[in-house]
This record gives C-alpha cells, structure tokens and sequence, in this order.
C-alpha cells in the first residue's frame, strides 16, 4: 500500500503518534493477502487497545476517505467489506 496518504494535510488534526502507530501497521499489514488480513487486523486492534490508543468516529471517517482517495471502485469496495467486518465483529 502507498502509505502517502499518511502525509495528507487533512489528517493534521490526528495526533502524530497515532500516525506513526497506522504508519507502521500499514507497513507490517502491506502485501498480505485476504485469508491473512483479518487475523492481521484483530491482532492490531488488540495492539492498540493495549496501548491505550484510541480514535475518534471523526479521526477514523477522515483516515477512511483519505485511504479511499484515488482508489479504484474494487478497491474502495474491498476497503469497505473489511470496514463492515470489523463493525460486525465488534458489535
């Protein structure tokens, strides 16, 4: 993944740590595949729960569309399948 979107101007509001933590996450989460993608997933959120970090519905919404932009339609759509996962899962 291009991890350029972690530089846009309208993320400035979101904590720089918090950045850096999606940064490195996006790195370690780079290349895997479908099957490895959930699991990748649980695991980070677990990471950052116990780092005590947490984003706001308005810090995630902003992260979302800045991924989202310049994506192709499959792959806003498969952005928006894991999204939904994750939703079901933490219901």
């Amino acid at each position: 993944m291009n991890q350029n979107w972690i530089n846009n101007p309208n993320l400035a509001s979101i904590d720089t740590a918090k950045l850096q933590m999606l940064q490195s996450l996006a790195s370690q989460g780079a290349g895997k595949g479908s099957q490895e993608l959930m699991p990748f997933l649980m695991m980070a959120m677990k990471q950052t729960r116990q780092k005590g970090m947490s984003f706001t519905p308005e810090e995630m919404n902003l992260i979302i569309d800045v991924m989202k932009s310049g994506k192709s339609p499959e792959e806003t759509a498969q952005i928006d399948k894991i999204l939904n996962l994750l939703k079901m899962m933490k219901a």
